[in-house]
């Protein structure tokens, strides 16, 4: 008998291995291997949603089926090479429901236009404000009325970066 190659029979069968499915054997840069390990060990980023639903008004009875799994990821992103997230300073959106530390999902693939919710650097300083059109003039708007709007002047240098998705705050 030669040495090296396949030999019948040796070997784990497939399937028997702790993930209980066939694996293979992959090369993975040095700084990615605890990340990999933990996505892999927590089955993914899927996190249990329940089939019942949660009463807002009356109290319902208690149902604890898990339903399915979900991944934040694809409810969250819809392009994950053009999202970033940003934390929240300030009290200007407030009535938008966006506050002090609430992380926004931003999507710098999505056509900023008015009504949406943006990501804006005027002449250098971040803002998150609605993005308003009116008569060809355009205004970044507070959802607070403490606040007032941002004219945008041709004087003004104005980079929208992307525009709020989501917002993730805690409760």
């Amino acid at each position: 008998m030669g040495h090296g190659g396949k030999r019948k029979g040796a070997g784990r069968p497939k399937g028997q291995g702790q993930y209980g499915e066939p694996t293979q054997p992959i090369r993975l840069p040095e700084s990615l291997i605890e990340p990999v390990l933990k996505f892999v060990k927590n089955k993914g980023y899927q996190l249990p949603l329940f089939s019942s639903k949660v009463a807002a008004g009356h109290p319902s009875s208690v149902d604890d089926h898990i339903e399915t799994y979900v991944n934040l990821q694809d409810h969250l992103i819809k392009n994950i090479s053009m999202t970033f997230l940003v934390r929240v300073s300030g009290q200007s959106m407030i009535d938008a429901g966006i506050f002090e530390n609430d992380l926004l999902v931003v999507d710098r693939s999505i056509v900023p236009s008015h009504g949406k919710i943006v990501i804006a650097a005027i002449d250098s300083q971040f803002t998150v404000k609605r993005l308003h059109q009116q008569n060809n003039q355009l205004f970044l708007m507070p959802e607070n009325k403490k606040f007032k709007p941002i004219t945008i002047t041709p004087e003004n240098e104005m980079i929208i970066f992307g525009v709020v998705t989501h917002v993730i705050h805690a409760v």
